[in-house]
């Protein structure tokens, strides 16, 4: 939607949530924010008067193209909404198979995409609500703050459900809410740090695994740790610096891309572990938004992942298809131009059509299809969604 171009240090992240109402958990500071929809609204209605935007945020003007969101593709996201709502459980819980936790979380990462909020008045806006108690619930994070044993998603679940509450703090439907999301964040956020700590082997280190205690790191669980901490940063928490430069440094080396010097000659990609010759689609595009989400714009690692993405289109026969085309979505609209308008006619060509009649989506592998529809439908709204750029998480 509106994007301001960070420096390339990871110092700077902007977003448009302000920091400073989270650096202290007051009821002051914890007061609903204006709806992101509200926001919208006033943002199209001053750029249909003639308003620039950068009088407003001292960025270029406001376009309203750029806001337009196309009929069909505004339709299907309702449609899914209106499909995971269908799915929620009496406990609040958003899920059709197991790792309920983790889906949940997903599923209300994808509610606040397209805009919506626990605070609102409307059945979405009461789902989303009574979704995010659950989430908070006390039993669902041990005494050491992780998530991932509950439901046996492990540091996956564990970084997921720690991003979607980095991205919902401060969007409560109540200052308690919020106080609680705050309280749940700081033990989540410990532990990610203290299992990056775990003494590796060099090419391993500032990396995640499967649990706490592993002592070895791959980028798909890394990622997910990452985008939630540098979210947290930009929160206003207390996350050290070095860990952030120390998971960058782990994504750099699983790039494959060949290097001279600071220099990468050619287009490159990104691999589940460091020491794998072959770039992944899924992992690619995944490597390219942690190190855009950490504010890497210009890095050449950036520039390589986009034009190997460019050249190797994905198709519905791709491994992990919905997972890599979240990520996909998200970095590619990052790029601009060309990478942009192909990703976007792209993932609109992929889903649009194979989303079912109930507003759901089903992923055409097994590996994505045993996971479930309230899985492969919140990754599609959240890779459909990547025009409107509500969550913090994703705005350049």
């Amino acid at each position: 939607m509106i994007r301001s171009r960070p420096s390339a240090g990871v110092e700077q992240c902007p977003r448009t949530r302000s920091t400073e109402a989270f650096r202290s958990p007051d009821a002051a500071n914890f007061a609903p924010r204006i709806s992101r929809r509200t926001l919208l609204g006033t943002l199209l209605a001053t750029s249909a008067l003639g308003v620039r935007s950068g009088n407003l945020i001292g960025q270029e003007p406001l376009s309203v193209e750029n806001l337009y969101v196309d009929d069909n593709l505004d339709r299907a996201c309702q449609r899914a909404i209106d499909f995971l709502m269908a799915q929620q459980r009496t406990n609040g819980s958003i899920t059709d198979r197991g790792h309920e936790l983790a889906l949940t979380a997903l599923a209300i990462m994808a509610f606040a995409s397209i805009g919506i909020e626990p605070s609102e008045s409307t059945p979405q806006g009461q789902t989303l609500q009574t979704a995010l108690d659950f989430v908070l619930d006390p039993k669902h994070q041990n005494e050491f703050g992780y998530f991932g044993s509950h439901d046996g998603s492990r540091m996956y679940g564990h970084g997921i459900v720690t991003l979607m509450l980095t991205e919902m703090l401060g969007m409560g439907a109540s200052v308690q809410q919020n106080r609680i999301t705050h309280e749940r964040l700081d033990k989540a956020i410990a532990l990610i740090l203290s299992s990056q700590a775990i003494r590796k082997e060099p090419k391993l280190n500032g990396g995640w695994r499967y649990s706490p205690g592993a002592r070895d790191s791959d980028l798909s669980v890394t990622i997910w740790q990452l985008m939630a901490l540098r979210s947290a940063k930009n929160d206003g928490m207390e996350v050290p610096a070095e860990a952030i430069e120390e998971a960058l440094g782990y994504l750099r080396n699983s790039f494959t891309g060949r290097r001279s010097g600071d220099e990468v000659t050619g287009e490159g990609g990104f691999s589940y572990t460091p020491g794998q010759s072959r770039p992944s689609f899924t992992m690619t595009a995944a490597g390219l938004l942690a190190m855009q989400v950490c504010g890497q714009y210009d890095a050449p690692e950036v520039a390589a992942a986009a034009d190997w993405l460019l050249g190797h289109k994905p198709t519905p026969t791709e491994r992990y298809l919905f997972y890599g085309l979240y990520y996909y979505a998200q970095g590619m609209h990052q790029m601009g131009g060309t990478y942009a308008d192909q990703s976007q006619q792209i993932v609109s060509d992929l889903l649009l059509s194979r989303q079912r009649s109930d507003g759901s989506w089903m992923a055409p592998g097994g590996e994505e299809r045993n996971v479930g529809l309230v899985y492969s439908t919140s990754l599609a709204v959240l890779s459909l969604s990547v025009r409107y750029h509500y969550l913090p998480i994703y705005q350049r």
